[in-house]
């Protein structure tokens, strides 16, 4: 990589953490181009030359982290045995996921999130394609074998997901009636009850 190309990374990295600090800090009526600016040190024909505005900008670091967070519930299946044991270390490490960055969490489970899902779902899920092949693998495997429930591969994502975001989604609103670490040892029976074949 040349000099300039790993400077354009430099600089691009630097608008991303930016971004998130600034959205941390003060929310989506935060991200204006003045404050991402300043808290980057980074000019803004740079935040056009790298993202084409805030939104460009704010999509890339929601990729980002959801590459990442996908990454660490791939990598949670890995070191598993049976399909209840997967869904015990899914929780556990969507969990830990929010508690360790939270920051990006608040970002990922935002109401700004959302409706870039709902404008731009498909293209999100097209970009994470190969992170979400490993969750869909492994679902894919317990219903053929029998140990989880023949639904369709959408419903399994949402039986197994859906109340861990919940709880995520109330404990980042600040909400202290959810203890993370409870969660993770109630959630994970609950749910394979809900799934188990």
């Amino acid at each position: 990589m040349s000099p300039k190309q790993q400077r354009g990374e430099a600089t691009a990295e630097q608008l991303l953490d930016a971004a998130l600090r600034v959205y941390a800090e003060s929310g989506e009526q935060g991200l204006t181009v003045a404050a991402l600016t300043r808290a980057s040190g980074v000019s803004l024909g740079s935040l056009y030359h790298h993202f084409g505005s805030v939104d460009g900008l704010m999509n890339a670091l929601l990729t980002r982290w959801l590459g990442r967070l996908l990454g660490e519930l791939a990598g949670a299946l890995e070191h598993t045995r049976t399909a209840h044991t997967g869904i015990r270390a899914l929780v556990r490490a969507y969990l830990d996921f929010v508690q360790e960055h939270r920051e990006a969490a608040l970002l990922l489970h935002s109401s700004y999130a959302d409706r870039q899902g709902m404008a731009d779902g498909k293209r999100l899920r097209d970009a994470q394609e190969a992170r979400l092949s490993p969750l869909a693998q492994w679902a894919e495997r317990y219903v053929e074998c029998g140990d989880l429930a023949p639904l369709p591969a959408a419903l399994l994502e949402s039986l197994i997901l859906g109340p861990v975001i919940a709880v995520a989604r109330r404990w980042l609103s600040g909400l202290d009636d959810v203890d993370l670490d409870q969660a993770a040892v109630l959630l994970p029976e609950r749910i394979w009850r809900s799934v188990a074949a």
